[in-house]
């Protein structure tokens, strides 16, 4: 039954199933932050151990993608990855992190074909299932580390049921600047290897309108020669300002985001099932629609099927929403008024002009959701949230072109 799907770096606070991964145990035993504002503290992070690989993915001509309206489809390119690494595991718990338009995640050395065949698997099914370009690379923290970077992890819960992972040490956004300089890339695959396993993966709920004036995203990365204090003192103040907004800036209402039938998404679905087996996109087509009509029909009468009961996972899915998170920088997706906008604006280029940091930011009037749910019954879903009109991919945009080649360099 599942919905809609987001996908960061999720550990299942409480979940003892069994099937937990012994070499993931590093991660595992991460101390568990509550305060989203401590976050922004360089101390509460963790160096990955020795050995440990990072994985990216990266859509090439994003914005292009983006100005012809096709938002869901990157969206779920992105979150493919995540779950195509999520269902070889078969449960483990992994640090990942959804970025609108790409993804990364880090594993232990012993998951190194996992990772290899996740990433060139969902590049070759980007490639045939959607005409996109998805960038991949996997290299090792030691080969960060040489070139004077950290990769540090954090975990935050957003609900008693998920938290998702915070990287630091500007170790990631390094790797993502070297692969996309054409260093560490893999090529994509081809054949039966170009069908990654994505179940759980979907994007069913309608855009989410502002309710309080307009859905912001926003990116700020600190500066390259900045120390890490003062760009922490940038981000608490944008937390702080962001906390004055209704719901602290949460754009997916209390209710849930509103379901239609047939799903906006429900060829980008499609896509995704018929990757999985090598089913015939119209078969594929048919199957999803009954599939989603059924789920639909559950929650407008509120049915109970069997472990499932719509208005328990709604009331998940508003708590499990991933909107906020540090990725070797900050990265906001919030419903504001345009007088909390105006002041976070001005408050980044004030730290601009003091050469604290590079930020973009973008305003639109909806959000977009996509959500990751192995089994709707549980309550570990996940759901990444973006803007609806070009989201993080289009305040990167305007960040990296401020930040020029500071990033690439080294």
């Amino acid at each position: 039954m599942d919905d809609g799907s987001d996908i960061g770096a999720t550990h299942r606070p409480g979940r003892d199933d069994g099937r937990k991964d012994q070499t993931l145990a590093f991660f595992d035993g991460l101390p568990v932050e509550t305060d989203f504002a401590r976050l922004a503290d360089p101390a509460v992070y963790h160096p990955l151990p020795e050995g440990w690989l990072v994985g990216l993915a990266d859509i090439e001509r994003s914005t292009e993608a983006i100005g012809e309206g096709r938002y869901k489809a990157v969206n779920t390119v992105a979150a493919a990855v995540i779950a195509a690494v999520a269902n070889r595991i078969g449960g483990g718990d992994f640090p990942f992190v959804f970025a609108g338009d790409g993804a990364s995640f880090a594993l232990p050395p012993d998951h190194a074909a996992v990772a290899r065949e996740a990433l060139t698997g969902v590049a070759g099914w980007a490639r045939d299932a959607f005409g996109f370009h998805l960038r991949t690379a996997l290299l090792s923290v030691e080969t960060i580390r040489e070139r004077g970077r950290e990769v540090s992890v954090a975990r935050f819960a957003a609900s008693p049921d998920v938290a998702y992972t915070m990287f630091s040490g500007g170790g990631v956004a390094f790797a993502e600047a070297r692969m996309k300089a054409g260093e560490y890339r893999l090529d994509p695959a081809a054949g039966d290897a170009a069908r990654p396993d994505l179940t759980g993966l979907s994007c069913r709920f309608s855009p989410i309108e502002a309710r309080h004036g307009v859905i912001l995203s926003l990116i700020a990365f600190p500066a390259e020669t900045v120390a890490p204090a003062r760009f922490s003192a940038v981000a608490g103040d944008i937390l702080a300002l962001a906390a004055t907004a209704a719901d602290a800036g949460r754009p997916v209402p209390e209710e849930g985001p509103k379901q239609r039938w047939p799903t906006a998404g429900l060829m980008l679905e499609a896509r995704t099932a018929a990757a999985r087996v090598g089913r015939a996109l119209w078969l594929s087509t048919v199957i999803v629609a009954i599939r989603s009509l059924l789920a639909h029909l559950t929650f407008v009468l509120g049915l109970r099927v069997g472990g499932f009961e719509p208005a328990r996972y709604r009331s998940q899915l508003v708590r499990n929403t991933d909107f906020r998170k540090f990725d070797d920088g900050l990265r906001l997706t919030l419903d504001c008024s345009d007088a909390v906008a105006d002041a976070i604006a001005e408050r980044l280029a004030r730290a601009e002009a003091d050469g604290i940091v590079h930020a973009g930011l973008h305003r639109q009037s909806a959000a977009l959701m996509t959500c990751f749910v192995p089994t709707a019954s549980r309550s570990d879903h996940v759901h990444f949230v973006d803007g609806a009109m070009g989201g993080y991919a289009a305040a990167a945009a305007m960040a990296l072109k401020k930040r020029g080649r500071e990033a690439v360099a080294g």
